[in-house]
């Protein structure tokens, strides 16, 4: 199963802008059309530290019920009360799943992580619940304390952003667009921010590694490295957000402004991707 990391359109002042929301997840549906994927919002390539908990609720009810395709929502924040006020509400707005991260900003121990995540388990929220491994953003959860809170039964599975943690098998969804083919091949779910940019590529992709189809799994992948490949000069998600809005989404600001080289290599980067795509 392929699931789509959405972007999250924002207005001028950084406030949601539900309308391109909601017409992202249109475009998203569309192309999801006649697969069991899925939409993930308000995950990292969300950029959910930089918006408003009421607001992602909201947002959240109205986006379930316009999507085609079952939602998952992510549900990180700074605190224990705040994720799991989050997760009651997306609970009940009918999300698939929920993705849970370590709470940003302050480092955890993982002794601390494990009581963060054993209390959320507690709670009341009725879909199932993944681990989120996002090292680049949190703390990292280690592969003794994922082993330990998966062996309690309370979680779904965790989703690795590394590929750190493969040992969790069948439980682990990855999250890392290099590893796609990879782990597409061994039959594991994966969560793909490259293909809120390019989705009909990645959706290619697995159509080939389903067929078997070694020469066009080759070919496709390459396709995804050039992109991935220009990932590295900006911001995390910084891309992505560019090629939406070249798709006619409506994006709306970036998160962090560009510095003059960077918004040339930009300029240059739309030009190659207008042609690539």
């Amino acid at each position: 199963m392929v699931s789509i990391a959405a972007i999250t359109p924002r207005g001028s002042q950084g406030e949601i802008d539900a309308g391109a929301v909601f017409e992202l997840i249109d475009y998203l549906c569309s192309a999801l059309k006649g697969s069991s994927g899925s939409i993930v919002l308000f995950d990292a390539a969300g950029e959910y530290p930089a918006l408003n908990p009421a607001d992602r609720s909201r947002v959240l009810r109205l986006a379930v019920k316009r999507s085609r395709v079952p939602v998952m929502a992510g549900v990180g924040s700074a605190t224990l009360d705040l994720s799991v006020d989050l997760a009651r509400a997306a609970s009940d707005a009918g999300a698939q799943a929920l993705l849970l991260p370590p709470p940003y900003f302050l480092p955890c121990s993982q002794e601390d992580l494990r009581e963060f995540y054993l209390h959320f388990s507690v709670q009341s929220v009725r879909c199932p619940v993944y681990l989120e491994h996002l090292p680049g953003f949190t703390t990292p959860i280690s592969a003794d304390t994922a082993r330990n809170l998966l062996a309690t039964g309370r979680f779904a599975g965790i989703v690795d952003s590394t590929g750190e943690h493969t040992s969790a098998g069948q439980q682990t969804v990855f999250a890392n667009d290099r590893l796609f083919a990879r782990a597409r091949c061994s039959g594991s779910p994966v969560i793909s921010a490259a293909a809120c940019a390019a989705p009909e590529l990645l959706l290619s992709l697995d159509s080939a590694i389903a067929a078997n189809n070694a020469p066009e799994v080759e070919r496709l992948n390459g396709r995804l490295n050039e992109l991935l490949d220009w990932s590295n000069f900006f911001p995390p998600f910084t891309l992505f957000r560019a090629a939406a809005a070249l798709r006619r989404i409506k994006t709306g600001p970036d998160a962090m402004p560009l510095s003059p080289e960077k918004q040339q290599r930009m300029q240059e980067f739309k030009e190659w991707f207008t042609s690539w795509k």
